[in-house]
This record gives C-alpha cells, structure tokens and sequence, in this order.
C-alpha cells in the first residue's frame, strides 16, 4: 500500500512518529471479521467518514469504515491541522521580528529553527490522532477495514477481494489536489498540501503557483520562517471569491512581509538547470524568468472519486462536481449517500463532519436535513485572517435583494488598538427594510474566532436590534459586532 506520510522529510522523535503512525494505520493492523452484513458502510475516514461512522454506531447500526491509507484524512494529514500549527509557529517568528510595536526590544539574532516547527507539527498530529485511532473506533462499536474499497453493485462493495454488503453506503473519500498541467512541472517536482509538511529543509527560494486560500497561507507562512517567496496568480486578483477590500488589506500585508506577487501572470514552463529550478512567466505579452529552489501548487483541490466504481453503483458523478448528490445528500443510488468533499463546493473540516452526520441522520434514520439550510462560515488564515459567512453583496444583487451595509473598521475598535492588530473592518450585510443579516465579512488576526458570533446570529434568527443589546466583556474585538449592530440601528431607527 502507498502511505502518504508526511512527516517523512523532517526530523522527528521516532516515539512521535511511532504514535502517529500507530493511531492513523497500525502495522501489525488485521481487519475484522466481516459481518454478514452491515447497516452502514462508510468509504474514507477522513472527517466526515469518522463523524458519520461514530454517529451510526452511537445509535446501534452495524457500522464498517474503510480507509485505504490514514485515519483523520486531510483535515488532520494534509489539511487543518499541521497547516495550523505551521502557521501558529511562523506567527511567532513574526512577532519577535516587530517586538517594538509592544514596548519590547527586538531579539537580536533571531534563528530560525525550521526542524523545531515541523516537529511541533507531528507531536500536535500525534495528539490529536488519539481521539480517532482504531482502539478507540474499535470502543465505539465501529468495524475498521484498512484496504481500497470499490463498488460492484448497488448494494455492494469490493475490499481486497471479498465482499461487503450494506443496506445503506456513505462515500466520503474528500478530495486531492489539483495539480496544473504545466510543461516541466513533473519533472523538476514540486510539494503540494499532501506533501509540503514533510519538507525536510527550508527551501531559500520558493516560487508558490495560486493565489487562492492555500496558497496565500502557505506563501506567508513559509516566507516568515525565511524563505524568499514569489506568489504567482492567473487572474487579476487573489482571493478572488472574497471581497476586494478584504484581499486589498492582505496585499499590503505580503508586502509587509517581502513577499512578491506577480497577478495576471502564469507559470508557461519549468525545467531544472544546474541544481536550480528555472520557471518561465507570461503576464499579458510580458516575458520573464525567475530561478527557485522549490515549487508549492496551492491551485485548490479536486474531488476524490477514481476507482470507486461508482458506475456500478448507479452514481452519477464527474470530476468538477464529484459525486452528485440531492439536498439530503442522497446519490442517484438511494442506498448511497455522501459528504464532505466528495460532493460540496465548500470543503472545509467543519463542513464535512456536519454533512457526515446529516447523511447518516437522513439514510439510517428517516431524516429530513437539508443541504440548503446550512449557514456556512469559513476563514482563509493569513495575517490578518480573512473570515465571511452567508451572502456577499454580489450575490444578494444577482437575487435581487436590496442591501444595506455597515462597516466597523478596527481602528475604532479599543481591544484592536491596545494590540496593535487595528488594521482590518468587520462588515455585516443587512437586507434593506429588516435588520435581517444576510452576510458578513471579518478581517482580522482574529476574525475566524469572531465570526461564529454572526453565524450563531444568522441560524437563530436575530437581527441586529437583538445584537445590539449584546454586552460584551471589553475590551475584546467581538465588541465591534456589538458597535456595527448598535451603528445600524442608528441609521435606521424605523426599521424593525
């Protein structure tokens, strides 16, 4: 079996690693005896995999989940977890470098100890694989196979040759990168999400292609460990999905921080020339070069769907889209579901333990949850972090709904100043006539926290009158939900 490890490149406690690797695939692993047949089988034990299988089991249905290389799939392997880690220690390097901003004197000499960061990285995985290992699946009643699953028929699956049966299935494969179909790109190499924390050393130079989410967190956090980073982006813009004043903000943060972007511009080749990594750019009829020591693809990623035999199961699917799912997650087989980033636009760890467990509510037990009725926030974690939750104004036009908009900036916020983290806005989009809040956007070190206040507003239903009466521990950042709600009543007192 091809195990992605990624730690492999770095220097580790091999008891760390041992850990790991005995929580997301034992070696000495020997899968159950199989039932003889199961209420549940779940493909992928990734997040939304492990909420849906551990739900099902919870409730006393017969549960088997596959996995064909490591438990926590890419939220804890690839994804969230070492992304996060890795960012937190890059964020201190930063603050040590800008120490006067506090009273403080700058270190002299600060070192980089890059193998230090990436060992935190493992021991945080380490840790955090214990919740989900297979003793602990085993105590919850679930049946975990290690092997590559594939559908032979609607009701039925393939795992190392001998069959599992189901009464009900949930795909939860997620997704892999998306890699660009750029000439020389294999051939000199590159890391992806799936491989760049096993980096065994700190690459001088690093040219970074997509200017997306992953791409902007990676280019950042790589640059304040001591590479020199150029960011290249096809479009225009990067973010592209999130509001312009909100990307603007983290332009002038790159910049604060060296790194070079280059927008409208593509990557047309690459090729190897003594030890170096040569990248030809093209922006509009402008030819350049550029020499590098590593490449990172941060370009998105792609729905995990090949050799699943999803035709034999009667599940439409295709390789933009993934698995086509209705509302209630439900495939075009009604004995097979799926969740997470197999089937949403939105792929992000929350999501998928929320979809896993309404699929699993919806197959097994006669529920009606709904995909639509989802209120979804999500954050791209540069510096400043850059968080949003339901409607941009674009969208609310496309529907022909009126908006009003109320925008607090940080500046004017106290605990913001008194941090010297002022540079930023909190921005709610209210529907004209109402204090209904369609969206917000929050652009703060702190905004993936501050969000949630918005979207718990959003599900439950109260307006801004009701947020405005809110009292806030002060001085705190979230205050300013408090301010923009209590400014928009204000401008408009006649509304209810």
């Amino acid at each position: 079996m091809n195990r992605r490890d990624s730690g492999s490149g770095t220097i580790v406690d091999p008891a760390v690693r041992a850990e790991l690797l005995v929580n997301q695939h034992p070696s000495d692993w020997r899968n159950p005896a199989r039932a003889e047949r199961y209420g549940l089988v779940v493909i992928g034990a990734g997040p939304a995999g492990l909420a849906a299988a551990t739900h099902a089991a919870a409730s006393g249905v017969r549960v088997a989940l596959v996995e064909r290389d490591l438990l926590g799939g890419d939220g804890l392997n690839y994804g969230s977890v070492p992304s996060k880690a890795l960012i937190r220690s890059a964020r201190a390097y930063a603050d040590m470098r800008v120490a006067h901003r506090y009273g403080a004197s700058v270190p002299a000499g600060i070192e980089v100890d890059f193998h230090a960061a990436m060992q935190r990285v493992l021991e945080v995985r380490a840790r955090l694989s214990r919740i989900t290992s297979p003793r602990i699946l085993r105590e919850a009643g679930v049946d975990l196979f290690f092997g590559h699953a594939e559908f032979r028929a609607p009701d039925r699956l393939e795992l190392e040759g001998e069959p599992l049966w189901f009464d009900k299935a949930l795909i939860a494969t997620g997704a892999e990168p998306d890699v660009p179909d750029i000439p020389g790109l294999e051939e000199v190499g590159y890391f992806n999400n799936e491989t760049i924390f096993g980096i065994g050393e700190l690459p001088e130079r690093l040219l970074v292609i997509g200017g997306g989410p992953l791409g902007c967190e990676l280019a950042q956090t790589l640059r304040r460990f001591g590479s020199r980073v150029v960011i290249v982006q096809h479009v225009p813009l990067f973010l592209p999905h999130e509001e312009r004043d909100a990307a603007q903000i983290l332009s002038v943060a790159f910049a604060r921080d060296g790194i070079e972007v280059r927008l409208n511009t593509e990557v047309t080749a690459l090729r190897r020339v003594n030890g170096e990594i040569h990248a030809d750019l093209r922006s509009d009829d402008y030819i350049s070069e550029i020499t590098t020591d590593a490449v990172v693809v941060g370009t998105g990623r792609r729905p995990r769907i090949h050799d699943l035999g999803l035709d034999a199961a009667g599940v439409q699917h295709d390789p933009v889209r993934g698995v086509h799912t209705d509302d209630y997650l439900c495939t075009t087989n009604p004995m097979v579901y799926a969740a997470g980033d197999i089937c949403m636009e939105h792929r992000y760890v929350s999501v998928a333990t929320t979809t896993g467990r309404m699929a699993v509510a919806n197959a097994l037990h006669e529920g009606r949850q709904r995909l639509s009725e989802l209120v979804i926030p999500w954050c791209t974690y540069t510096d400043p972090e850059i968080a949003h939750v339901g409607l941009y104004v674009r969208q609310a036009m496309r529907r022909d709904i009126q908006v009003s908009t109320v925008t607090v900036p940080l500046h004017a916020v106290d605990r913001a100043v008194l941090d010297s983290d002022d540079i930023g806005f909190i921005k709610l989009h209210v529907a004209d006539g109402s204090d209904r809040i369609l969206g917000a956007t929050i652009v703060s070190r702190d905004a993936g926290e501050i969000i949630s206040q918005v979207t718990q507003a959003i599900v439950a239903g109260l307006g801004l009158r009701t947020l405005s009466q809110v009292i806030h521990p002060y001085p705190t950042q979230s205050s300013a939900i408090g301010e923009a709600a209590r400014t928009w009543c204000k401008q408009h007192p006649e509304t209810k």
